[in-house]
């Protein structure tokens, strides 16, 4: 059993490194009061970062992620120490992060109340990344983290919409994907929505995703964002017949807010084994075609 906390969550312009720390510490204790063990926070929830910086290079889509390089290790150590204090399980989203070879990837970490536990990169460049904002595919694979509610692994956005890659971590007995996104229209909400629901359907396993929400105009990068924070589960015995298992009421909000629900992994996991039909065992008979 894992009571989760994923968030819908705001960009907003924060006055300063101790404004945006004391704005997630706060953000953070309100869903470990609710109880939670695992906090999600969404893709590129990192940019509030650019709102530190001076309105000339803030509001330079190539220059904001270059300035807040030198910041992504102190973001780092404050949601480490977040995870330390509370022992929770904590993924703050993702950063484009600049590595050795000259090339930014964007970066999901994940930490537990030891510290670091990993971090995963995105596989599958959208259209903006690769064309406009230069961001690179990952190169070193998928991976998955033993928890003590389960074996999780992570898919930011665009990546929940390739069937293969949910597999591969299905494969490696991942029972809950975490799905950080940020999509700055309806349409691309929905299309989260629709792949993370598949990907549920076709592997019997649970899907968390938590959204980038409201306007941020100062932000040629996340201006836009629309989304609903949910969990998604096969449509089978003991789970809802939508396959919605929580889901917020808004698809766009101007500030953060938290929706926090709890659900037994291992009787998601059953199903593989239990279910009114058996997709993860009949996986490899669509290829006899």
């Amino acid at each position: 059993m894992v009571k989760f906390a994923s968030c819908q969550y705001a960009i907003e312009l924060l006055d300063g490194w101790d404004a945006y720390a004391a704005h997630l510490e706060k953000l953070a204790g309100e869903a470990v009061e609710a109880g939670a063990q695992l906090l999600l926070l969404p893709e590129y929830a990192a940019m509030a970062l650019t709102g530190l910086l001076p309105e000339e290079e803030r509001g330079d889509l190539h220059k904001s992620i270059a300035a807040i390089q030198p910041l992504i290790p102190r973001w780092l150590e404050l949601c480490g120490a977040i995870a330390r204090r509370h022992g929770v399980w904590f993924c703050p989203g993702s950063a484009p992060v600049l590595d050795p070879d000259g090339k930014y990837r964007n970066r999901a970490f994940l930490f537990g109340p030891q510290g670091l536990a990993g971090h995963q990169d995105k596989i599958v460049m959208t259209r903006f990344e690769r064309e406009q904002w230069f961001i690179s595919a990952g190169t070193e694979g998928l991976r998955s983290f033993d928890t003590p509610f389960g074996k999780i692994g992570i898919l930011i956005c665009y990546d929940n919409e390739f069937p293969m890659l949910a597999r591969r971590l299905a494969e490696d007995g991942v029972e809950l994907i975490l799905a950080p996104s940020c999509t700055d229209t309806e349409a691309g909400y929905h299309r989260v929505r629709i792949g993370a629901q598949a990907r549920a359907l076709e592997n019997q396993l649970a899907v968390l995703v938590s959204p980038t929400a409201g306007f941020a105009p100062w932000s040629p990068a996340v201006d836009e964002n629309f989304g609903r924070a949910a969990l998604y589960v096969p449509a089978d015995y003991g789970m809802p017949p939508n396959g919605v298992f929580a889901e917020s009421e808004a698809v766009a909000t101007q500030t953060s807010r938290w929706l926090i629900g709890e659900i037994d992994l291992e009787k998601v996991a059953a199903l593989r084994r239990e279910g009114q039909v058996a997709l993860y065992r009949d996986w490899p008979e669509q290829f006899g075609l």
